[in-house]
């Protein structure tokens, strides 16, 4: 049980002065996460199969998930060399440092579409800076978040890794227990909301929140308009439309939407629900009976034009599943901008001009990805400086979302903290250290 690991101390830091101890330390955990990388790249394929049959998720995008969590772990041992060291500082009265220390215990909460790669990123960090992880994921991963834990525990101290299951009310209990020192949360704005309010009390505990985003793709009038149309149907279809960074709309000039959305809706149309298991499947099912109610009451409540219908599909190569087809709608109001789809259906809209492009773009609460096509630096650049999201691509789909680069949103999509290259940064308390007195060894 999680309540009994959390009596037990983080790993121990060595007294001040002394240096050599905590650069054995991080080198130890350096070494400790290579072994673990080593045992996830040889049971790669078994994780990959069980994302699959868990999720719905096709098996080259699982395929794809499992590369990226074995790859994390060099980005993080590489942001852990920059800054988790300590640095010495000149220009005061005595020698000086500035170190970085263990928060504490950290919970991870997972979400289900990327029922490993979005937790690990958070667990390498975590446990490269000292802080014992407790991780839960989402149910509806539970076997292969189970696999993964069984194959990653083995290399750290006792109980230092955990995996525990449960659903969102052990989640809620695990992040508001006060010895949780860290929590980092990928899940929805109502839940991610809640969590803020309830631990607003306890400043001290480090919150990281990735809460989803209604991302747009912006087709300026000098785009290639094939590339445009392509990137708006991966971004809209992958993982079944259900990323946070998925493409829910897609803004157009005017000038070219003829030319623009048949392109869009034959790329649409090169989605085929099948079985995900099978290599050449790109549309999986959605994930629950729910995630189908909710693709339903979107195709029956938007307003306006479909420019694709919706449709449900109770048998796919021969299995009964949650299975749906791509939809787009043509559209002048933005009265669900303020709600996140996670399925694959995408609103167009119209824009006069790039000035009401942006307006457009401004009108959803959210603020994760964004994507400009265009063939004019000078006019990404301008557009781009004027769009509230934490991640903005050029001429790139609104999912291209490498670990190379830091990952979190603005606005209603969280804090700025989640994910990607430099996490490490919100798993550590920083100690201002001055020593004098000491007698000459």
């Amino acid at each position: 049980m999680w309540k009994r690991a959390m009596s037990l101390p983080p790993w121990p830091a060595p007294k001040l002065p002394r240096r050599t101890g905590r650069a054995v330390l991080l080198l130890e955990r350096m070494e400790r996460l290579r072994a673990a990388q080593r045992a996830l790249s040889a049971a790669k394929e078994e994780l990959a199969r069980g994302i699959t049959i868990e999720t719905g998720k096709p098996l080259t995008e699982s395929q794809g998930e499992v590369a990226a969590v074995i790859a994390k772990i060099d980005f993080a041992i590489d942001d852990a060399r920059e800054y988790l060291t300590d640095r010495n500082t000149a220009g005061g009265q005595h020698p000086a440092l500035v170190r970085q220390c263990p928060l504490g215990p950290a919970g991870v909460i997972g979400p289900f579409n990327f029922p490993l790669h979005l937790g690990h990123g958070a667990n390498v960090a975590y446990l490269l800076a000292g802080n014992p992880v407790i991780y839960k994921p989402s149910p509806f991963a539970a076997n292969v978040a189970a696999h993964y834990g069984e194959v990653m525990a083995p290399h750290f101290p006792r109980d230092v890794f955990q995996v525990v299951q449960g659903s969102g009310d052990e989640g809620e209990e695990l992040c508001l227990d006060p010895r949780v020192r860290a929590v980092c949360f990928t899940g929805s704005v109502r839940v991610g909301r809640t969590l803020a309010q309830k631990l607003a009390g306890d400043f001290s505990k480090s919150l990281a929140l990735e809460l989803g985003g209604n991302n747009a793709l912006i087709v300026c009038a000098d785009a290639d308009l094939d590339n445009a149309a392509r990137a708006a149907a991966d971004g809209a279809c992958l993982t079944a439309g259900q990323r946070c960074n998925a493409t829910s709309r897609v803004i157009v000039e005017k000038k070219v939407a003829a030319d623009f959305l048949p392109r869009f809706l034959a790329a649409l149309q090169n989605y085929e629900p099948g079985d995900p298991l099978r290599a050449e499947t790109r549309l999986g099912p959605l994930i629950s009976a729910a995630a189908v109610e909710r693709y339903e009451k979107l195709c029956d409540t938007l307003h306006g034009s479909w420019l694709l219908s919706g449709k449900v599909e109770l048998f796919v190569a021969g299995k009964r599943g949650h299975y749906v087809r791509p939809a787009a709608i043509q559209r002048t109001d933005d009265s669900h901008a303020d709600a996140e789809a996670f399925v694959p259906v995408v609103s167009v809209y119209l824009a006069d001009d790039l000035d009401h492009a942006v307006r457009l773009h401004s009108a959803t609460p959210f603020g994760l990805t964004a994507s400009i096509f265009t063939r004019s630096e000078a006019t990404f650049r301008r557009l781009g400086a004027r769009l509230e999201v934490g991640n903005l691509y050029a001429n790139l789909p609104t999912t291209f979302s490498p670990s190379t680069l830091p990952f979190g949103g603005w606005r209603d999509s969280g804090n700025g903290r989640p994910g990607g290259r430099g996490f490490i940064r919100f798993t550590t308390r920083e100690q201002a250290v001055q020593f004098t007195g000491f007698e000459a060894q």
